[in-house]
């Protein structure tokens, strides 16, 4: 009596094709709104470190001077705060699921040599511009006090 109830359906099931799908074979399609998981461009990075204040999960860290930017993909929740923040647009999630790995460590990215050199002289103008600018502040600073001593 049991086999009967379930008959029709196994039946029906014969003659239709599989629903599922045979995904090694053929990628998989992913919906239109799925988070997937976060990449980054990192010579486009600044290092500014938003991402990092915004994660939820702190598993972001930023390191200017080395050039690095490095991700827990474990810890990571894919929620999509650091791309909502980040001011140069470097960050993106990627449709799909990150590779499997045999060990749980970080991913660390590091920009190429030829944009950490780009960088330092660029820290460098930077601070030369803010010496002159602090120079100039205090020789205007010291000719007012001594007018003002003249005046009296």
């Amino acid at each position: 009596m049991g086999i009967m109830k379930y008959a029709p359906s196994a039946l029906a099931n014969m003659f239709k094709p599989p629903v599922t799908t045979s995904y090694p074979y053929e990628p998989a399609v992913y919906p239109e709104r799925s988070r997937g998981h976060i990449e980054i461009e990192i010579d486009e990075c600044i290092g500014c470190g938003l991402c990092v204040r915004c994660c939820p999960s702190n598993t972001l860290s930023v390191d200017k001077i080395k050039g690095t930017w490095t991700i827990d993909r474990f810890d990571c929740i894919a929620c999509g705060y650091c791309v909502e923040k980040c001011p140069k647009k470097c960050l993106y999630m990627k449709q799909g699921y990150q590779e499997p790995g045999a060990d749980k460590t970080p991913v660390t990215y590091t920009k190429s040599p030829e944009q950490l050199k780009k960088d330092e002289e660029q820290r460098k103008a930077l601070a030369a511009k803010a010496a002159a600018a602090k120079a100039a502040a205090e020789a205007k600073k010291k000719a007012e006090a001594e007018a003002k001593s003249k005046e009296e």
